[in-house]
């Protein structure tokens, strides 16, 4: 006789990540989202999706796209790019906007502009950026449009590399936080430059506009951001304990609301949240009666680690169970994918991950068959 089979396991822990958030934190910020590094679980969300002016927090684009470069071999710390007029002109100090102080017709150094974007921000750098790779700004603008559908950023648009206001250039918190992620998971050599306080071009030193730097609470990057149209907006990342958070937040008011703000907002995720391992790869989470096998039940195996961002607050609500139709008849072949495990919480939808064979069970020949047959008739028994 078929069955739906279900084995409940309990744990003191209430699921996130599944669904929406479990519970929601109040900002300020036009726009915001806060993710967990390595789940990707969304801690809180405020309009996410909706395309807004990046501001200079569009310059990570412009970084990745180097990065990519100098990770794969096709640039070196110490190769340099020229200067042009134009940059000179439309990212220098005459422009009134951030700056690196390049000099027109001068060679710098790939590690100088790398710095000199992050630090200061740099609107020439990222214009003999954009030079030095596409050969003018709007075919670096295009491959950064075309990167980022590449990598998922599906609300993002770009027009210049360096954040300038356009009404085409766009970006959504989301997709931000997408781009963080990859700039630290892609290059771990690199990404400690966001870390850097100061940095000194051409006798003139500049000191890193990221807040949250200064403050003792494990902040390593990464970008701000800020226009009339965009308010005052932060990508940032903050690691405790071994667990990183990034962090969007646009439309801010004020210098003060960037450097206050975030530092809540990531401080609230810190404490209230953290991530647990449930299962690790490999694992047997439960066992499977076989139905006509020459064994009577196979592993349920997990394949990967099973790792939950998880609130600390509602502890006692999480359910995990293990479901799958059974018994499953034979003949079972290892690894194939037999069962699902299934966390859920109040007020978020189902967690699933798949559980599979742990063993290959082949079915029983003819006469095995006929007698387990004859004995569930006569006993009851479904294996």
């Amino acid at each position: 006789m078929r069955k739906f089979s279900t084995t409940l396991l309990t744990c003191a822990l209430i699921l996130l990540g599944g669904g929406g958030p479990a519970s929601a934190i109040d900002t300020i910020a036009r726009e915001a989202i806060m993710i967990d590094y390595d789940t990707g679980a969304v801690l809180f969300e405020k309009n996410a999706d909706q395309p807004m002016p990046p501001a200079s927090m569009s310059k990570l684009m412009t970084l990745y796209l180097l990065f990519e470069r100098v990770r794969d071999g096709v640039l070196s710390l110490d190769d340099t790019f020229r200067v042009s007029e134009n940059a000179w002109r439309k990212g220098g100090a005459k422009s009134g906007s951030s700056t690196m102080f390049l000099l027109p017709n001068k060679r710098v150094r790939i590690e100088d502009l790398i710095r000199g974007i992050i630090v200061q921000s740099g609107n020439d750098a990222c214009i003999v950026v954009a030079e030095g790779i596409s050969g003018t700004k709007e075919a670096f603008a295009e491959e950064m449009t075309t990167r980022g559908r590449e990598m998922g950023l599906k609300n993002s648009i770009f027009r210049n590399s360096t954040g300038w206001p356009d009404p085409e250039h766009k970006m959504s918190a989301r997709d931000l936080t997408i781009l963080a992620k990859r700039l630290i998971s892609d290059f771990p050599d690199l990404y400690g430059y966001f870390d850097e306080l100061k940095f000194t071009y051409g006798g003139i030193k500049q000191h890193n506009r990221n807040p949250l730097l200064y403050k003792d609470m494990g902040a390593d990057g990464l970008k701000t951001g800020h226009t009339e149209e965009a308010g005052y907006g932060l990508t940032t990342s903050a690691v405790r304990g071994g667990r990183r958070l990034i962090l969007v937040v646009n439309g801010l008011p004020s210098k003060k609301a960037r450097s206050q703000e975030p530092e809540r907002l990531l401080e609230w995720g810190l404490r209230e949240f953290g991530n647990f391992a449930l299962f690790s790869a490999g694992e047997t989470v439960e066992s499977a009666d076989v139905w006509l096998g020459q064994k009577p039940a196979i592993p349920l195996i997990i394949e990967k680690d099973l790792l939950l961002t998880l609130s600390r607050k509602a502890r006692r609500n999480m359910k995990v169970r293990v479901v799958y139709e059974g018994p499953i008849p034979a003949p079972v072949e290892k690894g194939a994918e037999v069962a699902k495990l299934v966390v859920t919480a109040p007020n978020h939808a189902p967690f699933e991950v798949p559980l599979v064979a742990g063993e290959s069970v082949a079915r029983l020949g003819l006469f095995g068959r006929l007698g387990a047959a004859l004995s569930a008739i006569i006993w009851g028994r479904s294996g």
